[in-house]
C-alpha cells in the first residue's frame, strides 16, 4: 500500500481517493541484526524496476482475487469466520515482519491506531457480507464510496457537486435497477453491508493520516491489524472454530485461509507502497479509480457474475466521477 510519508497531502487538496496505502513508508530504525533488513532492501530493488502503475493494477487484481477465493470459504466458515482467520494471519505476518514497538508510544498514537483497527476490521466483514450477497462488481462500487466522499470533501470546491451527483446516478443505477443479474431485485443486507464498508472505509482514510504520521514502515498496519483482529473475535472466532472442527481437513482449511490472506491484504499494502514511492497521490487515485471495475471484471471471469447494462452503466458513472474529482482538485 523514497523516504516520503504517505499521508493526505493537505485539508486543501484532495487527499486522494486511494489513500489506502495508508501508512507511512519511511525509513525504519536502524537494528544490530542487519540480515532482514538486507533481504528488504533487495526485495525493495527487485520491485523497483517494475512501472508503478502496474504495481498499482497488480495491487488491485490481487485484493479483488483474495475477495473471490474468499467465497468458498464463506460456506464452511462463515462469513465472520473466515474474515476473523484471514486477518488474524495477516496480523501475524505484519507481526514477525516488522516487530513493532509499542514503549514510548503516546496515548494518541495508539488511540489512531487502535480506531484504525475498528475500521479495518468493520470494512473487512462488512464488505465480506456485501460480496457473499451481491456481485462483486456492485459491492465493490458502493464501497468505494468511501473514499470518494472524503476526496469531495477535502476538495472543497463547488464544481465538485456535479461529481458527486454523477456518482449518486451510479449508485442509483446500481441499487434500483442493477437487480442480482438474474432479474431480481439486489439483497438488502447485501447492500446495507456495502454502504456500511463504505462509510468504514471513510473513517480508514481518515485514520490512516494519523498513524502512517506516528508509525515507521509497516509497524503501524501490523498494530492495527492486531487489533482488528481483536475486534473481530467476538463476531468471528467461535464460527471459525465450529467450521474448523467440522471439516474433514483443518490444516488444508487453514492453510488455504493463510494463502487468501497473503494475497489479500498483505500483498496489496507492499505493492502500493512500493508504487506510491515514486508516483503522486494523484496519479495514484486516478490509477486506483478503476478499482470496481476491476472488481467486475473478476467477479465475471472468475465467479461468473454477469453484470446488466445498468450496472456496467453504474459503474461507469462511479469511475467517472472518481477521476474526475481527482484531476480536477485543486493543485
Amino acid at each position: 500500500m523514497s523516504g516520503a510519508s504517505l499521508t493526505a497531502e493537505s485539508t486543501s487538496e484532495l487527499p486522494g481517493i486511494a489513500s489506502i496505502s495508508k501508512v507511512d513508508s519511511g525509513a525504519v530504525r536502524t537494528r544490530p541484526h542487519g540480515g532482514r533488513r538486507q533481504r528488504q532492501r533487495q526485495q525493495r530493488w527487485r520491485l523497483g524496476s517494475v512501472p508503478a502503475p502496474v504495481l498499482c493494477l497488480v495491487s488491485m487484481l490481487a485484493v479483488q482475487l483474495g475477495v473471490a477465493a474468499s467465497k468458498p470459504l464463506f460456506g464452511v466458515l462463515g462469513v465472520a469466520g473466515a474474515t476473523f482467520l484471514r486477518i488474524s494471519f495477516a496480523a501475524v505476518v505484519l507481526l514477525a515482519v516488522t516487530r513493532p514497538r509499542l514503549r514510548g508510544r503516546s496515548p494518541r498514537d495508539l488511540a489512531m491506531a487502535g480506531l484504525l483497527g475498528v475500521a479495518s476490521a468493520g470494512m473487512t466483514l462488512l464488505f465480506a457480507g456485501a460480496v457473499d450477497r451481491l456481485p462483486m462488481g456492485t459491492a465493490a462500487t458502493i464501497e468505494f464510496l468511501g473514499p470518494l466522499a472524503v476526496a469531495l470533501v477535502f476538495a472543497r470546491r463547488a464544481g465538485h457537486v456535479l461529481w458527486a451527483a454523477l456518482a449518486a446516478a451510479g449508485v442509483a443505477l446500481l441499487t434500483l435497477l442493477g437487480g442480482d443479474g438474474g432479474g431480481g431485485g439486489l439483497d438488502p443486507v447485501g447492500l446495507a453491508c456495502a454502504f456500511g464498508a463504505a462509510a468504514c472505509y471513510a473513517g480508514y482514510i481518515l485514520f490512516t493520516d494519523k498513524v502512517g504520521a506516528a508509525f515507521k514502515g509497516f509497524e503501524g498496519l501490523a498494530v492495527s491489524f492486531t487489533i482488528g483482529t481483536v475486534v473481530l473475535a467476538p463476531f468471528g472466532a467461535a464460527e471459525a472454530v465450529h467450521g474448523l472442527a467440522g471439516s474433514g481437513s483443518p490444516a488444508l482449511l487453514l492453510l488455504a485461509v493463510a494463502g487468501v490472506a497473503l494475497l489479500f491484504p498483505v500483498l496489496p499494502y507492499a505493492l502500493e507502497m512500493t508504487a506510491l514511492r515514486r508516483m503522486s497521490q494523484r496519479v495514484f487515485s486516478v490509477v486506483v479509480s478503476l478499482d470496481p471495475a476491476v472488481s467486475a471484471l473478476v467477479g465475471l471471469l472468475v465467479l461468473g457474475q454477469v453484470l446488466g447494462l445498468p450496472q456496467v452503466l453504474g459503474i461507469c458513472c462511479v469511475v467517472a466521477a472518481s477521476v474526475g474529482a481527482t484531476l480536477t482538485a485543486r493543485r
